[in-house]
């Protein structure tokens, strides 16, 4: 006997049971998992844990319901070949097993299951595969576009000017843009930007050339009273004080920017990428460019790398038709 879900037949000795009774939050492995992670974590772990919830009780059981004391190493196995039989990619698949060991670490730790019990489920490896990398680096015309389309003679202009400098040549994620106040600037003979990256670790990232530049032109117009670095700026053009930038205004501002540069679809993580790459091409080594753009290791930095892309593409043009 089977259950269908999302299209994928799941066996009915896999599917687990909902919750007898529901759990404390302090008690709950799930809710005791995801405030561990950071903030910018939360939503994507939360994410991966409702589908496997789904799929391990058959469609019967969200997250937060589901017995996850009942869960043993032939679910999660189960649960591992349902993803991958979906189409999921490996990455994917390998992330939402990554986000049910660490709900069943915590029902360990909780005591709501046994320390062997865990070890086998946690013994459930990834797939393994490759795809290609999301996103893209924008080429030097590109940058320079986008940073043309922002007017220098009005104060939302300036305000662009800043935050894309700041993600193109920077290297900051969004949620550390917006998170930016005023006193984390530090302008002096070397002027620099305390950011508060994953994992509330904080970082100094050094500012010159264009990017201070930007950042002081933009300073200068929008004064020197306390709170956020980049504030919203209304119709009129005037500040919107006791407001902060939100992550999906930097990039609706972004995507309206870059069709007006005519350089397609740019999302902000693509900035991130234009900046690990420019580094690299500038011969800055993998090490100081993952610590300038506060990566954990040096191999999440040769993920941002698409220097190879652009060496095969010349490598092809090479070959005449």
């Amino acid at each position: 006997m089977t259950n269908e879900t999302n299209g994928v037949p799941v066996p009915a000795g896999s599917r687990l049971p909902a919750l007898a009774e529901p759990l404390p939050l302090e008690r709950h492995p799930v809710a005791v998992y995801l405030a561990s992670l950071a903030k910018g974590s939360r939503r994507t772990m939360a994410s991966a844990l409702r589908d496997a919830a789904g799929l391990l009780s058959g469609g019967g059981c969200d997250a937060e319901s589901l017995d996850w004391s009942a869960v043993r190493y032939q679910h999660v196995a189960a649960l591992r070949t349902l993803l991958a039989e979906r189409g999921e990619k490996p990455a994917t698949v390998n992330r939402k097993l990554a986000a049910v060991r660490g709900a069943l670490r915590e029902a360990w730790r909780l005591g709501l299951m046994s320390g062997e019990d865990f070890a086998r489920v946690a013994d459930v490896k990834g797939i393994k595969g490759t795809t290609l990398p999301a996103g893209r680096a924008l080429s030097a015309d590109e940058v320079a576009r986008i940073k043309a389309a922002c007017d220098p003679s009005t104060i939302v202009g300036l305000r662009d000017r800043c935050a894309l400098a700041l993600m193109a040549r920077a290297g900051l994620r969004r949620a550390e843009l917006v998170g930016l106040d005023l006193e984390d600037f530090r302008d002096g003979h070397e002027a620099s930007l305390v950011v508060r990256g994953k994992g509330s670790k904080e970082r100094l990232v050094p500012l010159t050339n264009g990017v201070l530049e930007a950042v002081r032109d933009w300073v200068e117009v929008r004064g020197a009273e306390a709170g956020a670095l980049l504030l919203p700026v209304r119709r009129g053009g005037t500040i919107g004080w006791g407001r902060r930038l939100t992550t999906s205004a930097v990039w609706k501002r972004l995507r309206d920017i870059a069709r007006t540069a005519g350089v397609g679809d740019v999302s902000p993580h693509d900035l991130r990428r234009t900046a690990c790459t420019a580094l690299l091409d500038a011969g800055v080594d993998l090490a100081t460019t993952g610590r300038l753009l506060g990566h954990a290791s040096v191999e999440t930095t040769k993920r941002y790398d698409r220097r190879d892309e652009r060496a095969m593409a010349q490598a092809a043009s090479l070959v005449p038709f």
